[in-house]
């Protein structure tokens, strides 16, 4: 009787192992490492802040070393600027400060995202990409963007199939409505659509398998791949990538902030621009395509006026030629959400000297527009669920003391009023 158990219980373990063996064993795969982009860009500007210590009522310690903190910083007060001022080149030809030391790029990008890499769409993550493509290839394997690439072709490639074979399918219904085909035999058109869904499938399946001969990016895939697991495969390559910045962004950074070099030339030992009023009438001279002369409605100066003024409320403010605007507004910056505001640029002539003879002369831009124009790039705010905001920016008149002023008291002459436009539903607005 014993022995009986016992021969079932080796048989039944024995079953057991041979279950177990026949699964196949499933590794998982090491969870991608994501980017703490808090606290990347935990920096709004490119400036050192000193926080004052917690204080707790209940506990008499935090009182004395608040104390403490505010008498040493008031009697040693620490510098907010960087001990080596960034360094930037002006160049004329693309009308943009360029930005070429790799530490001065990380800074600037990572507190505040300012400026725009040259070879990549935002952040200047080139080198980075370089380096793993070069280490997939090295691999056998193919990058998150040849991997997209693939797919979006064979997509294409699906879908032109199907339309021919739609096309096929419509001509020969009508060739059997007028007696001239036979419809005893099913045609390869039918069996092809009737299976269109298997074929979508297998595409997706086989888009999968190639999917999963790499590890797979979450997010932008603009993100670059950790340094530490690129360096063992990729050889050292020249940085071939700069910051570029825009004029705007160029002249915030040295005269709001302080923290920008400009020099003229390619080279630092050429004479730094260090006055604010010379440098802000090289922008203004450069950002223009002709030889006319200054005047208060220059698109710098319009641009500017409103790039500092919702830079100084704590917007991230950038570029929005994609979009048909001025600018972008982000609330915390491009890596946490979509921009949630659209910036157009409105000139107002309000001032009653543009409406004599000599002002309306010296006027270089349209003050009115067609409605069907606000309609069009409203349309395509709507589209993009951003809403637009109207910036009219008051152009004062000339005076004869314009070129003596210095920037601050220039600027401090124009007024800026916003205008938020949506669209009237009739569904959403019956009330």
């Amino acid at each position: 009787m014993v022995n009986d158990n016992n021969g079932d219980a080796i048989a039944s373990e024995g079953a057991a192992q041979a279950t177990t063996a026949s699964k196949p064993i499933i590794k998982k795969r090491n969870a991608k490492r994501k980017q703490n982009f808090a606290q990347i860009h935990k920096d709004a500007l490119p400036l050192e802040v000193y926080p004052l210590p917690a204080f707790h009522p209940t506990h008499p310690l935090s009182v004395l070393q608040l104390i403490w903190t505010c008498l040493k910083q008031l009697a040693y007060p620490p510098s907010s600027h960087p001990a080596q001022q960034y360094l930037g080149y002006m160049s004329k030809e693309s009308r943009s400060v360029h930005i070429t030391e790799p530490a001065h790029v990380r800074a600037l990008w990572e507190r505040g995202f300012f400026g725009k890499g040259t070879l990549s769409r935002s952040e200047p993550s080139w080198m980075d990409r370089e380096k793993a493509r070069i280490a997939a290839r090295s691999q056998g394997g193919q990058t998150a963007e040849e991997v997209t690439k693939a797919r979006r072709e064979e997509r294409r490639l699906f879908k032109l199939e199907r339309a021919r074979i739609e096309r096929e399918r419509i001509e020969r219904q009508r060739l059997m409505e007028q007696g001239k085909l036979v419809t005893n035999v099913p045609s390869e058109g039918d069996t092809l659509l009737d299976n269109a869904a298997d074929i979508h499938i297998s595409a997706a399946v086989s888009d999968a398998g190639v999917a999963g001969s790499i590890e797979p990016v979450d997010g932008d895939l603009s993100i670059p791949l950790p340094n530490e697991d690129l360096a063992l495969y990729a050889p050292d390559i020249e940085n071939q990538e700069h910051l570029q910045l825009t004029l705007e962004e160029a002249f915030f950074l040295k005269y709001a902030l302080g923290v920008l070099d400009i020099h003229a030339d390619g080279s630092p030992d050429n004479v730094s621009l260090t006055d604010n009023r010379d440098l802000f009438d090289l922008f203004r001279h450069t950002s223009k395509f002709d030889t006319s002369p200054m005047g208060m409605d220059d698109q710098f100066i319009l641009n500017y006026v409103v790039y500092h003024h919702f830079r100084s409320l704590g917007w991230v403010i950038r570029p929005g030629v994609k979009f048909s605007v001025d600018y972008l507004l982000y609330n915390r910056g491009p890596v946490f959400s979509h921009a949630e505001f659209a910036i157009l640029i409105m000139p107002s002539y309000s001032d009653p000297y543009w409406s004599t003879s000599e002002g309306r002369s010296k006027k270089r831009m349209q003050d009115q527009k067609d409605w069907w124009w606000l309609h069009c790039i409203n349309r395509v705010q709507s589209q993009v669920k951003k809403t637009l905001v109207l910036c009219f920016v008051d152009i004062p008149p000339p005076c004869a003391t314009d070129e003596e002023l210095t920037v601050r008291a220039l600027l401090s002459r124009y007024k800026i009023r916003e205008f938020i436009v949506r669209r009237w539903l009739m569904n959403r607005s019956r009330d």
